[in-house]
């Protein structure tokens, strides 16, 4: 029996790879490298996108003087699908400067809304993005008045309290296995919309969260994850 075996492991080692076989492991090969080069291009994007968010940042809030900046929004995706991405989202809080200092400072959220042809091949083009910085108080009135868009709640204390204990998500308000607002039920291609401010106007569907910028005309939409995602940065204890 080991004869046998060691035969067969001889004979595979001496006989001379087929031309297929060649083709295979070279196919292989190329595979991994293009992997590897759409992760490489993927993680530059995320550093050009995050070296621009803090440039703006030092910019336009010369008062904050420590604080951490981080985007989600590249994980995950592939280098071909980013110009697909209508907005990047940055989460930011500050902290005291001090030896291994801890995150506990006040939080904010940095959208950049993206516009058609900001990211290709070739990496991605930041002066097509319009940047927009809230804090907790100005992402509880967005979703305010996002609730009031996809529902028939009127009061703005009931709406605030139910965010308080709950999360968005499709259908409406949710705490534990209760819907609190339930939102209206439209068709895939059903809109409502409110005007929200000078810059924006919000729209709902059954999918996600609309935001029209009238400066640009461009229609943007943040998905029902992000929306979750960023209700507990701003609501979770540091």
């Amino acid at each position: 029996m080991k004869k046998t075996i060691l035969i067969v492991i001889l004979t595979f080692i001496l006989m001379p790879k087929s031309s297929a076989q060649d083709d295979g492991v070279l196919g292989a090969a190329l595979g991994l490298a293009a992997i590897g080069g759409a992760i490489i291009a993927v993680d530059q994007m995320k550093e050009q996108a995050e070296l621009r968010a803090t440039e703006w940042l030092l910019n336009n809030r010369p008062e904050m003087s420590s604080f951490s900046l981080k985007t989600l929004a590249f994980d995950g995706k592939k280098a071909k699908d980013m110009s697909a991405v209508s907005v990047i989202t940055y989460k930011i809080q500050e902290f005291q400067l001090q030896d291994k200092p801890e995150l506990n400072g006040k939080k904010y959220l940095l959208f950049g809304f993206t516009s058609y042809g900001w990211a290709n091949e070739m990496g991605v083009d930041l002066s097509r993005v319009s940047w927009y910085m809230i804090d907790a108080a100005e992402w509880t009135n967005m979703m305010v008045a996002y609730v009031k868009t996809a529902s028939d709640e009127r009061n703005d204390s009931t709406i605030k309290e139910r965010l308080k204990t709950g999360k968005i998500v499709n259908k409406g308000i949710k705490d534990g296995f209760d819907y609190t607002i339930p939102f209206f039920r439209l068709e895939g291609d059903m809109y409502a919309v409110r005007d929200y401010n000078e810059m924006m106007k919000l729209i709902y569907n059954e999918r996600s969260l609309g935001i029209y910028l009238k400066e640009t005309s461009d229609l943007v939409q943040i998905g029902r994850g992000d929306i979750i995602d960023i209700h507990e940065f701003f609501n979770e204890e540091d």
